[in-house]
Protein backbone atom coordinates (compact mmCIF):
# COMPACT_ATOMS: atom_id res chain seq x y z
CA UNK A 1 0.00 0.00 0.00
CA UNK A 2 2.95 2.19 0.82
CA UNK A 3 4.35 1.62 -2.90
CA UNK A 4 0.92 2.12 -4.60
CA UNK A 5 0.56 5.91 -2.43
CA UNK A 6 3.51 6.87 -3.42
CA UNK A 7 3.52 5.72 -7.07
CA UNK A 8 0.13 7.10 -7.30
CA UNK A 9 1.73 10.90 -5.56
CA UNK A 10 4.29 11.09 -8.02
CA UNK A 11 1.94 10.94 -11.33
CA UNK A 12 2.90 7.23 -12.55
CA UNK A 13 0.13 6.24 -14.61
CA UNK A 14 -1.99 4.03 -12.76
CA UNK A 15 -2.05 1.00 -14.88
CA UNK A 16 1.55 0.96 -13.63
CA UNK A 17 1.47 2.03 -10.23
CA UNK A 18 -0.51 -1.39 -9.65
CA UNK A 19 1.82 -3.26 -11.41
CA UNK A 20 4.86 -1.99 -9.78
CA UNK A 21 3.16 -2.16 -6.45
CA UNK A 22 2.32 -5.87 -6.90
CA UNK A 23 5.85 -6.45 -7.97
CA UNK A 24 7.99 -4.97 -5.63
CA UNK A 25 5.33 -6.47 -2.63
CA UNK A 26 6.39 -9.92 -4.38
CA UNK A 27 9.86 -9.15 -4.44
CA UNK A 28 10.24 -7.75 -0.47
CA UNK A 29 7.82 -9.95 1.36
CA UNK A 30 7.33 -13.19 -0.36
CA UNK A 31 9.49 -16.17 -2.17
CA UNK A 32 7.30 -16.14 -4.71
CA UNK A 33 8.47 -16.05 -8.71
CA UNK A 34 7.46 -12.68 -10.42
CA UNK A 35 6.15 -15.09 -13.29
CA UNK A 36 3.16 -15.01 -11.25
CA UNK A 37 2.58 -11.47 -11.78
CA UNK A 38 1.84 -12.20 -15.68
CA UNK A 39 0.09 -15.72 -14.72
CA UNK A 40 -2.84 -13.70 -12.35
CA UNK A 41 -3.64 -10.77 -15.05
CA UNK A 42 -3.89 -13.36 -17.44
CA UNK A 43 -6.53 -15.27 -14.99
CA UNK A 44 -7.78 -12.47 -14.72
CA UNK A 45 -8.77 -11.55 -17.81
CA UNK A 46 -9.44 -15.27 -19.24
CA UNK A 47 -13.46 -14.71 -18.56
CA UNK A 48 -15.85 -14.88 -21.79
CA UNK A 49 -17.93 -12.07 -19.50
CA UNK A 50 -15.08 -9.85 -19.54
CA UNK A 51 -15.44 -9.87 -23.82
CA UNK A 52 -18.44 -7.68 -22.95
CA UNK A 53 -16.52 -4.88 -22.53
CA UNK A 54 -14.55 -4.45 -26.10
CA UNK A 55 -17.95 -5.08 -27.89
CA UNK A 56 -19.74 -2.44 -25.51
CA UNK A 57 -17.14 0.39 -26.07
CA UNK A 58 -17.11 -0.68 -30.39
CA UNK A 59 -20.65 -0.50 -29.91
CA UNK A 60 -20.68 2.94 -28.52
CA UNK A 61 -17.94 4.21 -31.53
CA UNK A 62 -19.98 2.81 -33.65
CA UNK A 63 -23.35 4.61 -32.29
CA UNK A 64 -21.47 8.16 -32.76
CA UNK A 65 -20.36 7.30 -36.24
CA UNK A 66 -23.64 6.44 -37.36
CA UNK A 67 -25.86 9.18 -36.37
CA UNK A 68 -27.64 7.44 -33.82
CA UNK A 69 -26.71 10.20 -31.16
CA UNK A 70 -27.84 12.91 -33.28
CA UNK A 71 -31.36 11.17 -33.66
CA UNK A 72 -31.48 10.69 -29.89
CA UNK A 73 -30.95 14.76 -29.48
CA UNK A 74 -33.17 15.38 -31.91
CA UNK A 75 -35.73 13.47 -30.47
CA UNK A 76 -34.94 14.91 -26.67
CA UNK A 77 -35.56 18.18 -28.83
CA UNK A 78 -38.70 17.64 -29.79
CA UNK A 79 -40.09 16.19 -26.88
CA UNK A 80 -38.94 19.17 -24.35
CA UNK A 81 -37.76 21.23 -26.64
CA UNK A 82 -40.55 23.80 -25.83
CA UNK A 83 -40.00 24.19 -21.95
CA UNK A 84 -37.93 27.25 -19.47
CA UNK A 85 -34.33 26.13 -20.41
CA UNK A 86 -34.83 23.66 -23.01
CA UNK A 87 -31.63 22.95 -23.96
CA UNK A 88 -30.64 21.91 -20.55
CA UNK A 89 -33.53 19.25 -20.58
CA UNK A 90 -32.26 18.20 -23.98
CA UNK A 91 -29.37 17.81 -22.80
CA UNK A 92 -30.18 15.55 -19.69
CA UNK A 93 -32.70 13.66 -21.41
CA UNK A 94 -29.97 13.07 -24.40
CA UNK A 95 -27.74 12.23 -21.89
CA UNK A 96 -30.26 9.54 -20.64
CA UNK A 97 -31.09 8.28 -23.93
CA UNK A 98 -27.16 7.63 -24.95
CA UNK A 99 -27.00 5.95 -21.53
CA UNK A 100 -29.07 3.16 -22.60
CA UNK A 101 -27.09 3.07 -25.53
CA UNK A 102 -23.23 3.05 -24.94
CA UNK A 103 -22.61 2.30 -21.25
CA UNK A 104 -19.80 4.84 -21.14
CA UNK A 105 -20.33 8.00 -19.51
CA UNK A 106 -17.17 9.70 -20.83
CA UNK A 107 -18.52 9.13 -23.92
CA UNK A 108 -21.69 10.03 -23.18
CA UNK A 109 -20.40 13.85 -22.05
CA UNK A 110 -18.28 13.58 -25.29
CA UNK A 111 -21.17 13.42 -27.70
CA UNK A 112 -23.68 15.26 -25.77
CA UNK A 113 -21.20 18.19 -26.05
CA UNK A 114 -19.82 18.66 -28.78
CA UNK A 115 -23.76 18.72 -30.38
CA UNK A 116 -25.08 20.75 -27.49
CA UNK A 117 -22.26 23.41 -26.30
CA UNK A 118 -22.50 25.47 -29.84
CA UNK A 119 -26.25 25.78 -29.46
CA UNK A 120 -25.75 26.74 -25.77
CA UNK A 121 -23.01 29.47 -26.41
CA UNK A 122 -25.48 30.89 -29.61
CA UNK A 123 -28.32 31.04 -27.12
CA UNK A 124 -25.82 32.61 -24.66
CA UNK A 125 -26.65 29.97 -21.39
CA UNK A 126 -24.40 29.87 -18.79
CA UNK A 127 -21.64 27.36 -20.44
CA UNK A 128 -20.02 26.36 -16.97
CA UNK A 129 -23.74 25.44 -15.77
CA UNK A 130 -24.58 23.61 -19.05
CA UNK A 131 -21.21 21.47 -18.60
CA UNK A 132 -21.65 20.86 -14.90
CA UNK A 133 -25.32 19.25 -16.22
CA UNK A 134 -23.81 17.70 -19.09
CA UNK A 135 -21.36 15.60 -16.42
CA UNK A 136 -23.74 15.07 -14.40
CA UNK A 137 -26.44 13.44 -16.55
CA UNK A 138 -23.79 12.07 -18.91
CA UNK A 139 -22.29 10.66 -14.95
CA UNK A 140 -25.84 8.37 -14.83
CA UNK A 141 -24.23 5.93 -18.13
CA UNK A 142 -22.97 4.22 -15.33
CA UNK A 143 -26.33 3.47 -14.08
CA UNK A 144 -28.22 3.29 -16.63
CA UNK A 145 -28.09 -0.04 -18.19
CA UNK A 146 -25.80 -1.53 -20.71
CA UNK A 147 -23.04 -0.06 -17.99
CA UNK A 148 -19.32 -1.60 -18.68
CA UNK A 149 -18.92 -0.65 -14.75
CA UNK A 150 -21.87 -3.00 -13.90
CA UNK A 151 -20.43 -5.86 -16.05
CA UNK A 152 -16.93 -5.57 -14.41
CA UNK A 153 -18.70 -5.76 -10.71
CA UNK A 154 -20.79 -8.58 -11.38
CA UNK A 155 -17.80 -10.02 -12.95
CA UNK A 156 -16.00 -9.79 -9.72
CA UNK A 157 -18.80 -10.28 -7.45
CA UNK A 158 -20.30 -13.35 -9.07
CA UNK A 159 -24.07 -11.61 -9.77
CA UNK A 160 -26.07 -11.92 -12.48
CA UNK A 161 -25.91 -8.60 -14.59
CA UNK A 162 -29.23 -8.87 -15.73
CA UNK A 163 -30.70 -8.06 -12.32
CA UNK A 164 -27.84 -5.71 -11.75
CA UNK A 165 -28.79 -3.84 -15.08
CA UNK A 166 -32.42 -3.26 -14.25
CA UNK A 167 -31.40 -2.68 -10.38
CA UNK A 168 -30.08 0.64 -12.32
CA UNK A 169 -33.35 1.75 -14.40
CA UNK A 170 -35.51 3.74 -11.31
CA UNK A 171 -32.10 4.99 -9.65
CA UNK A 172 -31.21 6.32 -13.05
CA UNK A 173 -34.53 7.80 -14.41
CA UNK A 174 -34.91 9.45 -11.13
CA UNK A 175 -31.42 11.15 -11.02
CA UNK A 176 -32.10 12.63 -14.21
CA UNK A 177 -35.74 14.10 -13.74
CA UNK A 178 -34.21 15.43 -10.60
CA UNK A 179 -31.41 16.66 -12.63
CA UNK A 180 -34.48 18.06 -14.93
CA UNK A 181 -36.08 20.16 -12.02
CA UNK A 182 -32.61 21.68 -11.62
CA UNK A 183 -32.50 22.44 -14.61
CA UNK A 184 -36.06 24.52 -14.76
CA UNK A 185 -35.59 26.37 -11.56
CA UNK A 186 -32.12 27.32 -12.85
CA UNK A 187 -33.69 28.36 -16.24
CA UNK A 188 -36.85 30.51 -14.35
CA UNK A 189 -34.41 32.52 -12.64
CA UNK A 190 -31.70 32.78 -15.28
CA UNK A 191 -33.04 35.49 -17.73
CA UNK A 192 -35.00 35.72 -20.94
CA UNK A 193 -32.43 33.65 -22.72
CA UNK A 194 -33.90 30.32 -21.23
CA UNK A 195 -37.14 31.49 -22.63
CA UNK A 196 -38.60 29.13 -25.22
CA UNK A 197 -40.36 30.85 -28.02
CA UNK A 198 -40.75 27.64 -30.53
CA UNK A 199 -44.13 26.03 -29.12
CA UNK A 200 -44.91 22.02 -29.15
CA UNK A 201 -45.40 20.32 -32.32
CA UNK A 202 -47.18 17.03 -32.05
CA UNK A 203 -46.09 16.39 -36.02
CA UNK A 204 -42.30 16.93 -35.08
CA UNK A 205 -42.23 14.98 -32.51
CA UNK A 206 -43.97 11.97 -34.17
CA UNK A 207 -41.37 12.55 -37.03
CA UNK A 208 -38.11 12.74 -34.55
CA UNK A 209 -39.63 9.20 -32.72
CA UNK A 210 -39.96 7.88 -36.26
CA UNK A 211 -36.21 8.56 -37.45
CA UNK A 212 -34.77 7.58 -33.84
CA UNK A 213 -36.86 4.21 -33.58
CA UNK A 214 -33.70 2.48 -34.99
CA UNK A 215 -31.41 4.07 -32.34
CA UNK A 216 -33.87 3.03 -29.18
CA UNK A 217 -33.77 -0.41 -30.65
CA UNK A 218 -30.19 -1.15 -29.47
CA UNK A 219 -30.82 -0.60 -25.70
CA UNK A 220 -34.16 -3.27 -26.75
CA UNK A 221 -31.77 -5.66 -28.02
CA UNK A 222 -29.23 -5.46 -25.12
CA UNK A 223 -31.29 -5.64 -22.20
CA UNK A 224 -34.35 -7.46 -23.27
CA UNK A 225 -31.81 -9.77 -24.62
CA UNK A 226 -30.43 -10.89 -21.24
CA UNK A 227 -33.08 -10.29 -19.20
CA UNK A 228 -35.38 -12.97 -21.72
CA UNK A 229 -32.67 -15.51 -21.68
CA UNK A 230 -31.67 -14.95 -25.42
CA UNK A 231 -28.41 -13.63 -25.07
CA UNK A 232 -25.40 -13.82 -22.48
CA UNK A 233 -24.00 -10.36 -22.02
CA UNK A 234 -20.97 -11.19 -24.12
CA UNK A 235 -23.50 -11.96 -26.83
CA UNK A 236 -25.75 -9.20 -26.25
CA UNK A 237 -22.47 -6.79 -26.74
CA UNK A 238 -21.45 -8.28 -29.72
CA UNK A 239 -25.04 -8.12 -30.93
CA UNK A 240 -25.21 -4.34 -30.12
CA UNK A 241 -22.14 -3.68 -32.17
CA UNK A 242 -23.61 -5.80 -35.19
CA UNK A 243 -26.72 -3.89 -34.71
CA UNK A 244 -25.26 -0.23 -34.23
CA UNK A 245 -23.17 -1.49 -37.44
CA UNK A 246 -26.33 -2.11 -39.55
CA UNK A 247 -27.98 1.25 -38.48
CA UNK A 248 -25.10 3.44 -39.44
CA UNK A 249 -24.60 1.71 -42.57
CA UNK A 250 -28.37 0.69 -44.03
CA UNK A 251 -30.55 2.86 -41.99
CA UNK A 252 -29.50 6.00 -41.73
CA UNK A 253 -26.40 5.76 -43.99
CA UNK A 254 -23.89 7.68 -42.47
CA UNK A 255 -21.42 5.20 -41.66
CA UNK A 256 -19.28 3.52 -44.71
CA UNK A 257 -17.29 0.90 -44.60
CA UNK A 258 -14.24 2.88 -45.30
CA UNK A 259 -14.31 3.45 -41.67
CA UNK A 260 -14.78 0.55 -40.39
CA UNK A 261 -11.14 0.28 -39.91
CA UNK A 262 -10.30 3.23 -38.32
CA UNK A 263 -13.47 2.85 -35.93
CA UNK A 264 -12.03 -0.93 -35.06
CA UNK A 265 -8.33 0.42 -33.95
CA UNK A 266 -10.22 3.33 -31.64
CA UNK A 267 -12.17 0.72 -29.98
CA UNK A 268 -9.19 -1.40 -29.78
CA UNK A 269 -7.22 1.02 -28.35
CA UNK A 270 -9.92 1.81 -25.61
CA UNK A 271 -10.76 -1.51 -24.93
CA UNK A 272 -6.89 -2.32 -24.34
CA UNK A 273 -6.63 0.66 -21.88
CA UNK A 274 -9.20 -0.78 -20.19
CA UNK A 275 -8.13 -4.64 -20.28
CA UNK A 276 -5.01 -3.38 -18.77
CA UNK A 277 -6.09 -1.88 -16.06
CA UNK A 278 -8.22 -5.12 -15.17
CA UNK A 279 -5.38 -7.28 -15.63
CA UNK A 280 -2.79 -5.07 -12.94
CA UNK A 281 -5.78 -4.97 -10.91
CA UNK A 282 -6.29 -8.67 -10.21
CA UNK A 283 -3.03 -9.21 -9.62
CA UNK A 284 -3.11 -5.91 -6.90
CA UNK A 285 -6.39 -7.38 -5.57
CA UNK A 286 -4.94 -11.34 -5.32
CA UNK A 287 -2.11 -9.61 -3.23
CA UNK A 288 -4.66 -7.60 -0.79
CA UNK A 289 -6.77 -10.53 -0.06
CA UNK A 290 -3.72 -13.00 0.78
CA UNK A 291 -3.01 -10.42 3.20
CA UNK A 292 -5.91 -10.95 5.15
CA UNK A 293 -7.08 -7.64 4.49
CA UNK A 294 -10.85 -8.44 4.28
CA UNK A 295 -10.88 -10.18 7.40
CA UNK A 296 -8.91 -7.41 9.85
CA UNK A 297 -11.36 -5.16 7.87
CA UNK A 298 -14.88 -6.67 8.45
CA UNK A 299 -13.57 -7.37 12.18
CA UNK A 300 -12.86 -3.75 12.49
CA UNK A 301 -16.10 -2.67 11.12
CA UNK A 302 -17.85 -4.40 13.71
CA UNK A 303 -16.19 -3.42 16.24
CA UNK A 304 -17.38 0.15 15.00
CA UNK A 305 -20.95 -1.18 14.74
CA UNK A 306 -23.01 -4.15 14.02
CA UNK A 307 -25.38 -2.16 11.88
CA UNK A 308 -25.56 -2.84 7.74
CA UNK A 309 -26.73 0.94 7.47
CA UNK A 310 -23.88 2.07 8.94
CA UNK A 311 -21.60 -0.02 6.86
CA UNK A 312 -23.36 1.24 3.84
CA UNK A 313 -22.63 4.51 4.60
CA UNK A 314 -18.94 4.25 5.22
CA UNK A 315 -18.57 2.65 1.96
CA UNK A 316 -20.60 6.00 0.42
CA UNK A 317 -17.69 7.65 1.78
CA UNK A 318 -14.96 5.98 1.08
CA UNK A 319 -15.62 5.46 -2.25
CA UNK A 320 -16.51 9.31 -2.85
CA UNK A 321 -12.89 9.63 -1.40
CA UNK A 322 -11.27 7.07 -3.73
CA UNK A 323 -14.09 8.44 -6.59
CA UNK A 324 -12.09 11.62 -6.50
CA UNK A 325 -8.50 10.21 -6.83
CA UNK A 326 -9.06 7.37 -9.14
CA UNK A 327 -10.66 5.78 -12.40
CA UNK A 328 -13.82 3.65 -11.59
CA UNK A 329 -13.17 0.86 -13.13
CA UNK A 330 -9.54 0.86 -10.98
CA UNK A 331 -11.37 1.72 -8.28
CA UNK A 332 -14.15 -1.33 -8.25
CA UNK A 333 -11.07 -3.56 -9.01
CA UNK A 334 -8.76 -2.53 -6.14
CA UNK A 335 -11.95 -2.40 -3.57
CA UNK A 336 -14.70 -3.95 -4.15
CA UNK A 337 -12.77 -7.30 -3.80
CA UNK A 338 -12.09 -6.84 -0.43
CA UNK A 339 -15.83 -5.28 0.79
CA UNK A 340 -18.01 -8.07 -1.63
CA UNK A 341 -17.40 -10.13 1.28
CA UNK A 342 -18.05 -7.59 4.64
CA UNK A 343 -21.03 -6.53 3.11
CA UNK A 344 -22.57 -10.13 2.63
CA UNK A 345 -21.23 -10.76 6.30
CA UNK A 346 -23.55 -7.83 7.57
CA UNK A 347 -26.71 -9.25 5.49
CA UNK A 348 -26.62 -6.69 2.54
CA UNK A 349 -27.74 -7.55 -0.82
CA UNK A 350 -24.66 -8.30 -3.43
CA UNK A 351 -27.27 -6.35 -6.22
CA UNK A 352 -27.83 -3.34 -3.73
CA UNK A 353 -24.29 -3.21 -2.48
CA UNK A 354 -23.04 -3.06 -6.16
CA UNK A 355 -25.59 -0.72 -7.22
CA UNK A 356 -24.61 1.73 -4.08
CA UNK A 357 -20.80 1.41 -5.26
CA UNK A 358 -21.32 1.53 -8.90
CA UNK A 359 -23.52 5.05 -8.31
CA UNK A 360 -20.42 6.40 -5.88
CA UNK A 361 -18.53 5.80 -8.95
CA UNK A 362 -20.28 7.47 -11.35
CA UNK A 363 -20.48 10.62 -8.27
CA UNK A 364 -16.39 9.95 -8.75
CA UNK A 365 -16.88 10.89 -11.61
CA UNK A 366 -18.61 14.58 -11.69
CA UNK A 367 -15.79 15.48 -8.55
CA UNK A 368 -12.58 16.95 -9.04
CA UNK A 369 -9.49 16.38 -9.15
CA UNK A 370 -9.92 12.98 -11.16
CA UNK A 371 -13.56 13.26 -12.68
CA UNK A 372 -13.45 12.26 -16.09
CA UNK A 373 -16.70 13.89 -16.75
CA UNK A 374 -16.31 16.70 -15.40
CA UNK A 375 -12.83 17.02 -17.41
CA UNK A 376 -14.43 16.08 -20.90
CA UNK A 377 -17.50 18.23 -20.47
CA UNK A 378 -15.37 21.51 -19.44
CA UNK A 379 -12.61 20.39 -22.27
CA UNK A 380 -15.42 20.57 -24.88
CA UNK A 381 -17.18 23.95 -23.08
CA UNK A 382 -13.26 25.56 -23.50
CA UNK A 383 -13.62 26.07 -19.32
CA UNK A 384 -11.44 25.40 -17.01
CA UNK A 385 -12.63 22.25 -14.40
CA UNK A 386 -12.59 24.85 -11.81
CA UNK A 387 -15.00 27.52 -13.11
CA UNK A 388 -17.44 24.59 -14.17
CA UNK A 389 -17.28 22.89 -11.22
CA UNK A 390 -18.21 26.03 -8.99
CA UNK A 391 -21.56 25.66 -10.97
CA UNK A 392 -21.98 21.61 -10.31
CA UNK A 393 -23.16 22.01 -6.32
CA UNK A 394 -26.97 21.95 -7.33
CA UNK A 395 -26.70 18.98 -9.89
CA UNK A 396 -24.38 17.32 -7.71
CA UNK A 397 -26.71 17.33 -4.91
CA UNK A 398 -29.60 15.61 -7.02
CA UNK A 399 -27.14 12.68 -7.38
CA UNK A 400 -26.42 12.45 -3.45
CA UNK A 401 -29.86 12.85 -2.46
CA UNK A 402 -30.52 9.73 -5.10
CA UNK A 403 -27.87 7.94 -3.09
CA UNK A 404 -28.83 8.49 -0.29
CA UNK A 405 -32.60 6.98 -1.15
CA UNK A 406 -30.55 4.07 -2.38
CA UNK A 407 -28.43 3.50 0.56
CA UNK A 408 -31.42 3.57 3.00
CA UNK A 409 -34.15 2.17 1.20
CA UNK A 410 -32.93 -1.30 -0.87
CA UNK A 411 -36.30 -1.94 -2.49
CA UNK A 412 -35.94 1.42 -4.48
CA UNK A 413 -33.49 -0.63 -6.86
CA UNK A 414 -34.48 -4.29 -5.90
CA UNK A 415 -38.09 -4.57 -6.65
CA UNK A 416 -37.37 -4.66 -10.56
CA UNK A 417 -35.00 -7.53 -10.94
CA UNK A 418 -36.90 -9.13 -8.43
CA UNK A 419 -39.82 -8.46 -10.54
CA UNK A 420 -38.32 -9.83 -13.53
CA UNK A 421 -37.88 -13.23 -11.25
CA UNK A 422 -34.18 -11.83 -11.38
CA UNK A 423 -33.82 -12.30 -7.68
CA UNK A 424 -35.61 -14.32 -5.08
Amino acid sequence: MICFLGFLALGVPLVFVLGAAAMITLLVTTDVPLTLISQRMFAGLNSFTLMAIPFFIFAGVIMDAGGISRRIVDFSSALIGWMTGSLLHVACVTSAGLAAVSGSGSADVAAVSSIMQPQLRRRRYDVDFSAAMIACAGAMAQVIPPSLTMVVIAVIGNMSIGALFLSGVVPGLLCIGLLLIVSYFFARKGGAQYKEAEPFSFVKLLRATYAALPAFGMPVLIVGGIIGGIFTPTEAAAMAGFYGMLVGLIIYRELKLSDLPQLVLRAASLSAAVMLIIGTATVFSWLVANANVPTMLASWLRSVSESPLMFLLFVNGLFLLIGMFMETIAAILIVAPVLLPIAASFGIDPIHFALVVVFNCALGTVTPPYGICLLVASTVANRSPIQVWKKSFPPILAMVVVLALITFFPEMSLWLPRSAGLLN
